[in-house]
């Protein structure tokens, strides 16, 4: 047998400390301008993320109608404005909104515009709608 004929074999030239020649240079330049250049598309670029779709909001009417007509709400005509009283003393004021109420599931709707309003806003036309917490904050003014 051949017991000790493992030897290396180097083939070609050994560059060891000596500086690149200008044609080594060159391609090396070559090949960091290739990789630094901004890709879009082709092989080995990330996949594109699916854009989400943003749920219109015609949508979410829908199934909200969907759900109160479960709960069985009946439309209630002819309210011409809605007070909501809140304990810093602010007012949410709705004006001529479309009120639903179902009474054996306690939910009442209140759909239109809101403003938001102080206490004082609204007098004198709010007085008869005023709890007695409420006349509290009429006392401070």
């Amino acid at each position: 047998g051949r017991e000790g004929s493992r030897g290396v074999c180097l083939s070609g030239s050994v560059q060891g400390t000596m500086a690149p020649t200008a044609e080594v240079a060159a391609a090396r330049a070559k090949l960091a301008e290739r990789f630094n250049a901004v890709r879009t598309g082709g092989k080995g670029t990330a996949r594109r993320t699916k854009l989400a779709k943003h749920a219109s909001t015609g949508a979410d009417d829908k199934q909200l109608q969907a759900q109160l007509k479960r709960l069985g709400v009946n439309s209630i005509p002819g309210i011409e404005e809605v007070n909501m009283f809140q304990e810093d003393g602010g007012v949410i004021h709705f004006s001529a909104p479309k009120v639903q109420a179902s009474v054996a599931a306690n939910t009442y709707v209140i759909s239109g515009h809101g403003e938001q309003k102080r206490l004082e806003e609204l007098l004198p036309g709010i007085i008869n709608q005023l709890g007695p917490d409420n006349l509290m904050n009429l006392k401070r003014i």
